[in-house]
């Protein structure tokens, strides 16, 4: 038997289940015993429905070494990335606030490497990405001769 759950309270259930199928189905009384005995041995078999506690997973890596310029370390596997973002998604199915809540990390701790970012964000802006909307200064118009 489960050491979770009670006896009373498998004998409550097993009382509950076979009152209520003798209620709508002709039981022979010689049967009566064989089926309180067999639906108490189900019961006592079921898992209760508590989870057993998990001790907490310690990070592959201290949390203080996990961002380096070049790159930010999982603590999930200790694997190096320049962005975790999908790491995460694909190997563990966790979003980065899943990640963040889970290890105990800050809201603005980064899901991407400071320098890959830094060398992204410039890619973008020399391409002319990120300008609002703003369009290049206008050449004044030669006055008519």
């Amino acid at each position: 038997m489960d050491e979770t759950r009670p006896e009373a309270d498998l004998v409550g259930m097993t009382t509950d289940i076979v009152s209520a199928y003798v209620s709508n189905n002709a039981v022979a009384p010689d049967a009566l015993a064989n089926l309180i005995t067999s639906v108490h041995a189900v019961l006592a078999g079921m898992p209760s429905g508590l989870e057993p506690e998990v001790e907490p997973q310690a990070p592959a890596v201290p949390i203080r070494r996990s961002v380096t310029p070049d790159y930010i370390i999982s603590l999930e596997d200790g694997s190096k990335y320049k962005s975790l973002k999908r790491h995460l998604s694909t190997k563990y199915d966790m979003t980065p606030e899943e990640y963040r809540a889970k290890w105990g990390l800050p809201s603005d701790y980064p899901m991407v490497a400071p320098n890959y970012a830094k060398a992204r964000s410039e890619l973008a802006k020399s391409m002319g990405l990120g300008q609002g909307g703003r369009k290049p200064a206008r050449k004044p118009r030669k006055p008519k001769a």
